[in-house]
């Protein structure tokens, strides 16, 4: 394993590669969740990618339990907010009140200013309330009052939302959707994983332990964005978002930002099976997760059942493997 991909974190819980780092991460999970290993692997992939995650499913299938247990197993500071559609802007940010002891007006901080923020039921706060999220998530800033202060670094959003329920909810608008690195969907679980769940339940749980630390994990993000990428692993990036933006079948394709976060997802999936180099499995194990979400299929199309994410199954499948 190169040098550079050792943690820099002591005590016993360091871990010694990224691939021990993953089995970890998942193990500590496993304690309170059944059947989210790939989840757990790809929240680590978006904090190592400096990216965000957005969780979809129905009520109950342990979205927000998953979030938590993953931020307590990460190690940094891990808060939450409740989205409801009364909630305000500065509930997120926090605002200048007066401190009357010094004659001023001071900052208190919201809940935002934190290294892992769980957005709990976005869709439930107005557009007003949910842009307050979009310059933190590109730009690891808030703007108060006109003053800018810088997040704490590293900074991860999770958000769930429960793509069912439609009244009382409001619609992320694209430009919301395009600031997440990746759309996680969840399903119910087999009736094997469900059988696992109530055995699990049925007793007390261990406690989570925290495998890593801020700078650990900055040391990780700067191996990652160190790793290499072939040439012909950039050609069939690129070649996927030109057919999307291509398909009869798509109104909105995939756009540079997309083809960026692809390449990010996969050299991060990489980093975490101890691969000095991307590879073309990478991507296309990482493209409906990363690009699903920023198609939008024509709506003549999706009445005929070819859903954004169904004709990006197909494209997938049809674009070459460049250099082999």
């Amino acid at each position: 394993m190169p040098t550079e991909h050792a943690v820099l974190q002591s005590g016993e819980s360091a871990a010694r590669s990224a691939d021990e780092l993953r089995r970890r991460l998942r193990d500590e999970v496993r304690k309170i969740v059944v059947g989210a290993d790939e989840a757990t692997d790809d929240i680590l992939i978006a904090l190592l990618s400096r990216g965000h995650i957005l969780f979809e499913g129905v009520p109950g299938i342990a979205k927000t339990t998953l979030a938590k247990a993953a931020g307590t197993a990460i190690g940094c500071n891990f808060r939450r907010i409740q989205f409801t559609p009364d909630v305000l802007p500065s509930d997120v940010t926090g605002t200048f009140i007066l401190d009357k002891s010094r004659q001023d007006f001071v900052l208190r901080k919201g809940p935002i200013f934190t290294n892992i923020l769980l957005v709990d039921e976005i869709n439930r706060a107005p557009a007003k309330t949910q842009s307050a999220l979009l310059e933190a998530m590109q730009e690891n800033q808030v703007t108060i009052d006109g003053e800018t202060f810088a997040l704490p670094s590293p900074f991860l959003v999770m958000a769930t939302q429960n793509p069912i329920e439609l009244e009382g909810v409001y619609r992320l608008p694209e430009a919301e959707l395009d600031r997440f690195f990746l759309r996680i969907l969840f399903r119910y679980p087999t009736a094997d994983e469900e059988k696992s769940i109530l055995a699990l339940h049925s007793r007390a749980t261990e406690p989570i332990r925290p495998l890593l630390d801020p700078d650990a994990i900055r040391a990780w993000q700067g191996a990652v964005e160190g790793l290499h990428v072939p040439s012909n692993v950039l050609d069939y990036v690129v070649a996927i978002a030109e057919k999307t933006r291509a398909h009869p079948d798509l109104f909105l394709g995939a756009s540079p930002r997309a083809s960026l976060f692809l390449l990010q997802a996969a050299r991060s999936r990489a980093f975490l099976h101890d691969r000095p180099y991307a590879t073309h499995d990478d991507v296309k194990s990482m493209a409906p997760k990363v690009l699903a979400h920023r198609l939008v299929g024509r709506p003549e199309s999706e009445m005929e059942g070819r859903t954004a994410s169904s004709v990006l199954e197909r494209i997938l499948a049809e674009v070459p493997v460049f250099g082999t």
